[in-house]
């Protein structure tokens, strides 16, 4: 018999939020209004990572008046990954609404998006923010330089990898854990795990209302460097002998073959009598010797990022679509 999955709600609105106090009271009179219209069962989940300016009392008082909202609020900042895992790990929707609490993402957006899950039959739809309403030099031009190193590492065509305002299957985020600064990469992640259905929505971007971003300008450096950390954990994360390994032996050949050639070399002047340069007095030779040892210890890791990767509690961890 196949595998079913029932539903308390038809959508759940996971925001992650730190100290946006002023924006909460607009941001869920809008959604109430949105979801009212459409007529969906749905609940609001609030994430509050570590505020300062009583954003936690905001949420409790709002909470009060209307029973879709949910609350969770941490002791201090983790960040947004963290949020976003626990508010994951607390949705019942059939289909799970994230977005900035910021009032730059559109309610308005969501009804499309969750027919695109729902009868479109996508696992993921990601907003497009094609019009940005930010500043120019220190966050759409990083943004369009950052998006095409993504696509081209990831393989999933999406303009705007990072934008907020997404909507997943339940089963997407039930199957992946978001960490550290990954958040940014769930497409990615969802796409390893087996759910390749992926497409991407224009949506209206506004400009911030209150406050100022909590983000600035390096956000576009650790990104890249977390993407090359994913890329690597989804490529060779199981295998990591077929990298280090690998990368291992052809520095080994490389620098063994470099050494054998010079010593031949020297060797075949001299029996001829014909002039020479000492091997140690090459500095080919000793870069030769540094690249043999280098393939040696990258040789070695590897066989001990096996021996982690076999003591994983993850490593017969599989993500199984269905049963009969």
């Amino acid at each position: 018999m196949s595998t079913r999955t029932s539903f308390d709600k038809d959508i759940s609105i996971v925001i992650s939020l730190y100290n946006e106090a002023e924006s909460l009271t607009e941001l869920t009179a809008w959604i109430t209004s949105v979801m009212d219209r459409e007529g969906y069962s749905y609940e609001i989940i609030m994430v509050d990572d570590g505020s300062t300016d009583g954003s936690w009392e905001k949420i409790a008082c709002l909470a009060r008046e209307n029973r879709a909202i949910r609350g969770i609020s941490f002791r201090r900042n983790y960040g947004k990954s963290a949020a976003l895992y626990c508010g994951f790990k607390a949705a019942a929707g059939r289909v799970v609404i994230t977005m900035d609490a910021d009032l730059q993402d559109s309610p308005d957006e969501i009804p499309e998006m969750y027919r695109m899950i729902t009868e479109g039959g996508y696992d993921i739809v990601s907003g497009w923010k094609q019009h940005r309403k930010d500043n120019k030099l220190t966050k759409n031009i990083p943004s369009k330089i950052y998006n095409a190193a993504a696509r081209k590492i990831t393989g999933i065509h999406l303009h705007d990898m990072n934008c907020g305002l997404k909507a997943y299957r339940n089963e997407v985020v039930k199957n992946i854990e978001v960490y550290g600064e990954m958040h940014r990469f769930i497409p990615y992640m969802a796409k390893n795990a087996g759910f390749s259905r992926i497409t991407e929505k224009p949506v209206h971007h506004r400009k911030r209302k209150y406050g100022k971003s909590k983000f600035g300008v390096s956000r576009f450096v650790n990104g890249f460097l977390d993407l090359l950390s994913i890329w690597f954990l989804c490529t060779f994360g199981k295998n990591p002998m077929h990298f280090f390994g690998l990368t291992g032996i052809l520095m080994f050949l490389t620098g063994g073959i470099i050494a054998v050639w010079l010593i031949a070399s020297k060797l075949i002047h001299q029996s001829n009598g014909l002039d020479f340069r000492p091997v140690t007095e090459q500095p080919l030779f000793y870069l030769a010797l540094v690249a043999v040892l280098i393939g040696v210890q990258l040789f070695l890791s590897g066989f001990i990022s096996e021996l982690v990767s076999r003591n994983s509690s993850e490593r017969n961890h599989y993500n199984i679509k269905d049963t009969i």
